[in-house]
């Protein structure tokens, strides 16, 4: 639920991008871009188009990444990606399909094992517990990324889960994707969201949960 608003809502970038300078950081890296020219001739408007666009095509229409175009204020329109990009976005989408499976597997499983507990009364874990396991586990988490390095854990994972015959890193001198997205710190603030979003909708459902369980005798 957390990632699909997020999505419905570009992910925040509008915020990002004042934030994040990244109007400074387009003018500083488009003219330097060995593949695309006058990326830097583009406004805010059609940056964040331009972004909506790419999350638009990974959440169920990779074929669209090839077509996003960008329009600069003078000079030809050129298409945004390269196809290396276009690859890389491709085994995004298909990330994203198969979380996503996860995603109904584990709510086909709620669905199935709510209404038994319920009907038998199954007792609840202490909600003080719960709690203290959940903000115990993300902080271990948060404890160990800071010790190997969150960039470190950045490329790690990407060697895991992409296939290894596929670029993921690009350079911005190479890249308009990753100037438009000012990676990874876009990355960064998107995760920051995601946590926290999911954070409030995980403690209002349990709330929920606490207030309409019945009590055992």
């Amino acid at each position: 639920m957390a990632w699909n608003l997020l999505a419905a809502g570009n992910f925040g970038y509008g915020a990002a991008y004042q934030w994040l300078e990244i109007d400074q950081h387009i003018a500083s890296y488009g003219p330097e871009n060995r593949n695309r020219s006058h990326f830097a001739l583009t406004d805010k408007d059609q940056h964040i188009e331009l972004f909506q666009q790419i999350n638009t095509a990974v959440h169920g229409a990779p074929q669209d990444l090839k077509d996003i175009y960008f329009h600069p204020s003078q000079g030809a329109s050129q298409t945004l990606l390269t196809k290396p990009e276009v690859v890389h976005l491709t085994d995004v989408a298909h990330l994203i399909d198969k979380v996503y499976t996860l995603g109904w597997i584990a709510l086909t499983a709620m669905i199935i094992c709510l209404p038994i507990l319920y009907y038998h009364r199954a007792p609840l874990p202490r909600p003080s517990r719960v709690l203290a396991s959940v903000l115990g586990a993300m902080g271990a988490t948060f404890a160990l990324v800071m010790l190997l390095g969150p960039k470190h854990v950045f490329y790690t994972l990407h060697t895991w889960i992409f296939p290894p015959e596929h670029p993921w890193f690009f350079y911005y001198q190479d890249s308009l994707m990753t100037t438009l997205m000012k990676a990874p710190d876009l990355f960064g603030f998107i995760a920051a969201l995601l946590l926290g979003l999911w954070l409030i909708l995980w403690a209002l459902s349990l709330f929920i949960m606490i207030r309409l369980w019945p009590q055992t005798p």
